[in-house]
């Protein structure tokens, strides 16, 4: 029925879904916003303004790197070479949209996956090394992992032992490992080598927390991220051409949306059980965790989707302060919400969905973990004997902003403060 339909709209369903990409692609960009203020709410006044050069970096030199190195590697086909020629490219025949339309929304999910990094090793971290790792880490780690699992033609195929085991057998229908988690890794290793902002942990291992600057702000992050998911989660259908495409999308869009609603409820019942406040910064998390849990299955079924949801709401209010017990520190709680929670959603594909084995979603979870944190670290390690990728302590007293950009972004509040 489906090809039926197919067949009858012609080149419309072409259009629609290269429409579907391109509007999608363009909601995931405006995640990018979202992250900068989500992370602008949680550091301090006094490194806000990295954080805001940091994200548009991310984007900018992001996207260039995945359009030179990193789309070739995770689909192969000497792709830049038809990127690099001018004029458009047309799909293949019988193909739902063409090149172009595709690294549109590719490079999206690129700059996300280094998104996450920026937030975990925030206040205390040097801008120009964070750019080089983030360079690497678009070039060429995040594609790998796109190659094993959505591309196998470069490094994949037939013969690659990590293709066999991984490639169609793993189910990530937007990225919860591939994108959250790979991004998640990658800031744990930083995290581990920059350690822990000076303060945050006592002598004794007491946690001291260190509120953020401005929670109107991370609200308002929160909401642009929520809104920026429907493209991240209702465009990785990948076509427009049928009804049937149609109904997928609309059952991933009201799952995603159920996830992020039940993520939020739960942390926000769970916080106020063991802390006797509803903690706003939980919530958002909460949400968030949300949104990435659901992402690696929002095509199973609405009661699924709100169930992985509640339980990623859940692991963020018991994952933050195990990793302040581990003393690891994360200024924004990223590795709780897309670290864990992503963990915690692929494995949901393989609970919840009969078609997919729970063995090969575990499998895919420790393939992608051990690399990108080894490859990560080892980049990291190297950055840090080379150029440093600290700050020196009385540059992290007065603020990451005087010393790397020459710039406050409260200047007045900040002047009136002192």
């Amino acid at each position: 029925m489906e090809a039926e339909t197919a067949a009858t709209l012609g080149d419309a369903g072409y259009l629609l879904s290269v429409f579907l990409l391109i509007f999608g692609g363009a909601l995931v960009f405006w995640m990018a916003a979202g992250f900068a203020m989500l992370e602008s709410g949680l550091v301090r006044s006094k490194n806000v303004t990295v954080i805001l050069t940091k994200n548009v970096g991310i984007m900018a030199l992001g996207s260039i790197v995945y359009f030179v190195i990193g789309f070739d590697i995770m689909y192969g086909h000497g792709v830049f070479g038809q990127l690099f020629a001018s004029g458009a490219v047309a799909g293949d025949e019988g193909s739902d949209y063409g090149l172009h339309t595709d690294f549109f929304f590719q490079v999206m999910f690129a700059a996300t996956a280094a998104s996450i990094v920026s937030g975990t090793v925030a206040e205390r971290i040097k801008l120009i090394p964070f750019f080089i790792f983030t360079v690497i880490l678009v070039a060429i780690i995040y594609p790998i992992v796109g190659n094993w699992t959505w591309g196998g033609t470069f490094l994949g195929g037939d013969e690659s032992w990590v293709a066999q085991n991984l490639g169609s057998a793993f189910s990530d229908f937007a990225g919860s490992t591939i994108v959250h988690s790979t991004g998640g890794w990658a800031a744990l290793a930083g995290a581990l080598l920059l350690g822990a902002r000076a303060g945050k942990y006592g002598p004794d291992g007491k946690v001291r927390p260190i509120p953020g600057s401005n929670l109107p702000l991370a609200t308002l992050g929160t909401f642009c991220l929520w809104l920026g998911w429907f493209g991240f989660n209702g465009a990785s259908e990948l076509a427009l051409a049928t009804k049937g495409n149609a109904d997928n999308i609309a059952l991933v869009c009201a799952s995603t949306h159920l996830g992020a609603s039940a993520g939020a409820v739960a942390a926000a019942i769970l916080s106020k059980i063991i802390y006797k406040k509803v903690d706003l910064t939980f919530v958002l998390n909460g949400t968030l965790a949300g949104l990435v849990a659901v992402t690696a299955g929002p095509n199973i079924s609405l009661w699924v989707g709100a169930l992985e949801g509640a339980i990623g709401g859940i692991l963020v209010v018991l994952a933050v302060p195990f990793f302040d017990k581990l003393k690891i520190d994360d200024p924004v709680g990223a590795l709780s919400v897309h670290l864990v929670a992503g963990i915690w959603g692929t494995l949901a594909v393989g609970i919840f969905n009969p078609d997919v084995k729970f063995l090969a979603q575990l499998f895919g979870v420790v393939v992608v973990g051990a690399f990108v944190f080894v490859a990560s670290g080892i980049i990291w390690y190297i950055l840090k004997l080379t150029l440093g990728i600290r700050v020196s302590q009385k540059e992290e007293s007065e603020g990451t902003d005087l010393s790397e950009t020459g710039l406050e972004a409260y200047p007045e509040f900040v002047k009136n403060a002192k």
